[in-house]
């Protein structure tokens, strides 16, 4: 674990910070000192965080999650899928409940703000009631959602795809971790079951409305000089997975003519992936972020090479017209370098427009806090993404510093941070007086 001088989160979050944000029941050094804590939780040496989705690391921060939910007055329940929820009864505990939250685990060395900041701000609302003496006219519920980033199975959103019975028997049954553990040893593992996997689907229309806050993952709203942004549609992702298979050889030995290097068709097909995306939209994108390599050695000519394909656009038909030119493309690069090609879909989510009432709502509550209204697409999946497919939903950002994320690099100023707590209150106030 870190040590406080190796570890500043808190000092520099607080380094700058404008006491008088803290008002309202909102308390700015508290959001300081959670996020501090949650930053030593599976921490790396270059000031990340490691919390792949199941895992000890994931498991404990939701647990110090749980420990404040409980301080805040919140009911605290686990489901099979470890998805963690607090709820508060309200006046009335019959009516659907408002809802909002985030994740907590992370990519690899990922930063300390992608997720936590979502969870934070919604247990944040909680605690400014709790000391103001607020009691919400219908329940209201933090949930933090498992396995959101994908990094153990390369098959993302898995906490709010249980709770919404969106993960297939024939997924489950397929899902290998990057230990080779199958998706039952992993919940094994973590004290849960695949049944219970399964059983964590609930009635998704208990809930009337999920609002989350994350940050941007961009830099329009450093370019608008603005805290806080609204999101106006989240793009749907589309992994896919492609196996190159060739024949292993002695690199020194094995001439050059006759060759079935897989690895120069993998180079060869990643080469063309950069074209694709501006032919079916100006917002489509389209990444190759992991490649693995066997048997890897510096001397042996690669029998097989396996990569991953991140396709995505806020728009469906383009998405899907680019993931099928991008197939195609594959299929036609092992042809031409004659080797076997084994190719599969991995996730394939629905991209989800933001309703325009929700963004005015959201638009009124920003202008409350002499915040200007910017609009932003999300290139990134979220579990808002997966509910809302069921019931509205709506998103925030929160400005991060030359749009960084995924990185130790990631921050987000705690004046920002604070900015999109009283921005959220505010929405979520309003939302339980309709």
């Amino acid at each position: 674990m870190a040590s406080n001088e190796t570890n500043p989160v808190y000092e520099d979050l607080m380094k700058e910070y404008n006491s008088g944000l803290s008002h309202s029941g909102v308390n700015g050094e508290r959001l300081a000192k959670r996020l501090y804590e949650l930053s030593f939780i599976g921490y790396t040496q270059v000031g990340g965080v490691r919390r792949p989705g199941l895992s000890d690391e994931e498991k404990m921060a939701k647990e110090l999650v749980k420990t404040w939910m409980a301080e805040a007055g919140l009911s605290v329940t686990e489901d099979g899928a470890g998805n963690v929820k607090g709820r508060l009864a309200g006046k009335s505990g019959s009516k659907k409940a408002i809802a909002s939250g985030s994740h907590v685990d992370s990519v690899p060395n990922g930063g300390n703000f992608d997720g936590p900041l979502g969870v934070l701000s919604a247990l944040e609302v909680a605690e400014a009631w709790k000391e103001t003496g607020y009691v919400p006219p219908k329940p209201y519920e933090v949930i933090v959602f498992t396995d959101e980033e994908g990094s153990r199975f390369n098959s993302g959103l898995s906490g709010s795809r249980a709770m919404t019975g969106a993960v297939s028997e024939e997924e489950m049954a397929q899902l290998r971790d990057y230990n080779g553990d199958t998706l039952e040893q992993v919940l094994l593992h973590y004290g849960s079951s695949l049944q219970a996997f399964k059983d964590a689907k609930r009635d998704i229309n208990e809930l009337e409305l999920f609002v989350e806050v994350h940050i941007e993952q961009g830099k329009k709203l450093e370019k608008a000089d603005q805290p806080v942004g609204i999101v106006s549609g989240i793009a749907g992702p589309a992994w896919l997975e492609a196996e190159f298979i060739g024949e292993a050889g002695h690199a020194g030995n094995t001439p050059m003519i006759g060759r079935r290097d897989p690895l120069v068709a993998a180079a060869d097909f990643i080469s063309k992936i950069p074209d694709f995306p501006k032919q079916v939209s100006e917002t489509a994108v389209a990444t190759v972020g992991k490649l693995e390599v066997s048997p890897n050695g510096i001397n042996v000519i690669p029998e097989k090479v396996t990569l991953h394909v991140d396709i995505r656009d806020i728009y469906e038909e383009p998405r899907d017209q680019l993931l099928e030119m991008i197939e195609k493309e594959a299929q036609a690069t092992a042809a031409k370098h004659e080797v076997q090609l084994n190719i599969k879909q991995n996730t394939k989510i629905q991209p989800v427009p933001i309703d325009k009432e929700l963004q005015a709502g959201l638009a009124d509550s920003l202008k409350k806090f002499d915040i200007v209204p910017t609009y932003i697409p999300s290139g990134a999946g979220h579990d808002a993404m997966i509910l809302g497919r069921h019931i509205p939903v709506a998103m925030l950002f929160v400005r991060s510093k030359d749009g960084i994320s995924h990185n130790p690099k990631e921050w987000s100023s705690l004046n920002d941070c604070v900015a999109g707590v009283h921005v959220l209150k505010d929405f979520i106030e309003k939302a339980m007086e309709q």
